[in-house]
């Protein structure tokens, strides 16, 4: 062992202590009882003396001395004049025997500065270590994977050797070999090098790249420089995966915004500026669901987002209809008028929220189920929520072409796009589709406000940040076009996050602002130009 080394640091020494203490109480299962003396001298005195007898009292450590080190990290603990009371459910108890005593007439506040603190937090990490819940472990392995110190190699494999999880029992042999790469064994650093170039952890690259700096041995700086090479190519294909989920995750919330608008846009001309504030009614319609759902059913609320979903739709149909109904069908055909009288209506729905709920931000909380996320890489994990979100759209996307596509109210939206006048010859009644169609258009906005729900903010001004964004990826999809829809928000947000890693958020939406500019000077129709006689004129 390299003697330098283990004098680096003293937190070190006493961390590995507390570790040790961990491994001889969870494995070997022979300890003595806490002691009075222990428990006073652990919990009053100088720092210096309180930690080592944190120390000492660990080596012959029992679970009274486990609840003790946890007491002391929650606050709660009390010195009743020189000896120490734990305080749980407003009662006094004995640290040693557990019984419960009378509650003194004063109590004294225990400080615990960062460095005692951090000791304390040491001691109860090295616990997790031996778990029986899979989550604890892989927690505790993470909050390790900074360590570097050999001194705790001897906690690690006897981890490891207790490991029965195949995927902690791979990280556990990580972080053995980047502990191993401060061995004074030659041999030892050599297989650790050669080991680290299987891990995808950002912290691996920073330790190869901190032990290349005093390395000496020639051979093993070689196999260091091969296993930085291979670690950053790792993380570099994990960055770029992560960029692409990312464009991918953005462009489906592109799509989900945009779909609504390409129907009510591209069959009637509206220029509805309250699209946003319709979405903002489906993200409230959600929050809504949730807390009936937590005053009503408490058991079921894992799956309140199944019944937001459909209530989401119908909140924002039922008002998108009545838009369409009250003020919108006396304004066809005078754009300037539309787009003046739909964004006083978005300023009063938006105001009429902030009646009802508040001008504060509103919480909707993710289900469990999706909660965490899958990590592929060292350097990526794909969210649960983002993945649901994705294949919400797509599901989405797929049931807006079925219903447009397959049957008779599509066909009849489809006939009123293409050529409006002959419709109308062949019995179409116009004014009935316009309103239908509309409310189809809300009520998906409506949908992108559930979803937006699950991964931002929820308040009154949520439509705001992507109302913009939503009719430029209609214009450049084609107007009326959903397969350009599909195409333009994708592209839309591939571009905007692969742009965002070059040059920053502002420059990347200038930069995609310019792009759509260039390409419509170019092809003012779109991606995709809208088909008919309509088309024409």
């Amino acid at each position: 062992m390299d003697i330098r080394h283990r004098a680096h640091t003293t937190g070190s020494h006493m961390l590995f202590r507390s570790l040790l203490f961990a491994t001889t109480l969870l494995l070997a299962g022979h300890a003595q009882a806490l002691t009075s003396v222990e428990a006073k001298a652990m919990a009053s005195g100088e720092t210096d003396a309180r930690i080592a007898a944190l120390n000492q009292a660990m080596v012959t450590a029992d679970e009274r001395t486990a609840a003790f080190v946890q007491a002391l990290a929650d606050d709660a603990v009390k010195l009743a004049g020189d000896q120490p009371t734990v305080l749980k459910d407003g009662k006094a108890f004995d640290p040693v025997t557990g019984a419960t005593l009378p509650m003194p007439a004063t109590l004294d506040d225990i400080t615990n500065n960062n460095r005692m603190r951090g000791e304390i937090d040491n001691a109860l990490a090295a616990l997790k270590l031996f778990s029986k819940d899979e989550a604890t472990r892989a927690a505790a392995i993470k909050s390790l994977q900074s360590e570097t110190d050999e001194a705790r190699l001897p906690l690690i494999e006897k981890a490891f050797a207790a490991e029965t999880a195949t995927a902690l029992k791979d990280q556990l042999g990580l972080l053995r070999a980047a502990m191993l790469l401060n061995s004074a064994d030659k041999a030892k650093r050599l297989q650790a090098a050669q080991l680290l170039a299987q891990s995808g952890q950002a912290n691996t690259k920073t330790v190869l790249i901190e032990r290349l700096k005093v390395e000496s041995e020639a051979d093993v700086k070689l196999a260091l420089q091969g296993s930085l090479r291979s670690v950053e190519t790792s993380l570099a294909w994990g960055d770029r995966l992560g960029q692409l989920f990312s464009g991918i995750s953005l462009g489906s919330i592109l799509l989900l915004v945009a779909l609504g608008l390409a129907i009510t846009y591209g069959l009637m001309g509206v220029i509805n500026m309250a699209h946003g504030e319709l979405m903002m009614i489906g993200a409230y319609a959600t929050y809504v669901v949730q807390g009936a759902f937590q005053k009503y059913l408490p058991g079921a609320f894992d799956w309140y987002l199944l019944a937001a979903v459909p209530v989401s739709f119908m909140a924002s149909a039922l008002v998108g209809a009545a838009l369409e109904r009250g003020v919108i069908r006396f304004l066809y055909g005078r754009p300037l008028e539309t787009l003046l009288a739909t964004w006083g209506i978005s300023l009063m729905l938006m105001q009429g929220v902030r009646s009802l709920f508040g001008a504060q931000n509103v919480g909707v909380e993710n289900p469990q189920w999706m909660s965490g996320g899958v990590q592929v890489l060292g350097n990526l994990q794909l969210p649960f929520n983002r993945m649901v979100i994705i294949a919400f759209a797509a599901a989405v996307l797929l049931a807006t072409a079925w219903l447009i596509g397959r049957t008779r109210l599509g066909l009849f939206v489809r006939g009123v796009t293409q050529n409006r006048p002959i419709a109308s010859c062949m019995g179409v009644n116009t004014a009935r589709i316009d309103t239908y169609a509309f409310a189809l258009g809300s009520g998906i906005a409506g949908l992108a406000g559930c979803a937006l729900s699950q991964v931002g903010n929820v308040g009154p001004d949520l439509g705001q940040g992507y109302i913009v964004d939503a009719f430029m990826v209609v214009v450049l999809g084609g107007v009326g076009q959903l397969a350009g829809t599909v195409y333009a928000a994708l592209g839309l947000g591939l571009l905007n996050k692969l742009l965002e890693g070059w040059a920053g958020a502002v420059l990347a939406k200038i930069a995609v602002l310019v792009f759509i500019i260039v390409f419509i000077q170019k092809r003012p129709q779109g991606i995709f130009a809208m088909k008919g006689r309509s088309a024409e004129n």
